[in-house]
């Protein structure tokens, strides 16, 4: 049995029955920061609590990925195997955009303003068997 692990420490909520990525709030100004940092980006104060964010936001912009990134780049993926991808930023509740792989790559269903989940998905195998887990912004059905 593969054990899951998360892409990197401290991004997301890991192991969790309800993953949820992590920010971090500066108490003094409000400015919340994803990834989570230890000081505020706005007014630089060291003062921040992290906080889970929500799961459903707004698509606020997006592309499609056309072709395979350079390393370091790792994945399952060759040249061979590459399928371009969506990536997008995600505007959340609270004031924070997130920038993210989309699950869906098809210009036609991806729209600026459509609602989209955060969901926590398989992205690739490590040599030792380990599965690697990345969060995902989908389309809600």
């Amino acid at each position: 049995m593969s054990n899951q692990v998360p892409i990197a420490e401290g991004l997301f909520t890991w192991p969790s029955a309800k993953p949820a990525l992590l920010a971090s709030r500066c108490r003094k100004c409000g400015i919340a920061a994803f990834p989570v940092a230890s000081s505020c980006m706005a007014c630089s104060g060291q003062d921040v609590e992290i906080e889970e964010l929500p799961s459903r936001g707004t698509l606020w912009t997006w592309t499609v990925q056309q072709f395979m990134p350079k390393n370091p780049y790792r994945s399952d993926e060759t040249p061979e195997t590459f399928i371009p991808y969506g990536v997008g930023y995600l505007e959340l509740p609270g004031g924070v955009r997130v920038e993210g792989r989309l699950t869906e790559n098809d210009p036609q269903k991806l729209q600026i303003g459509m609602k989209m989940d955060v969901v926590f998905e398989p992205y690739r195998t490590e040599d030792n068997g380990d599965e690697v887990i990345n969060f995902f912004f989908r389309p809600v059905q």
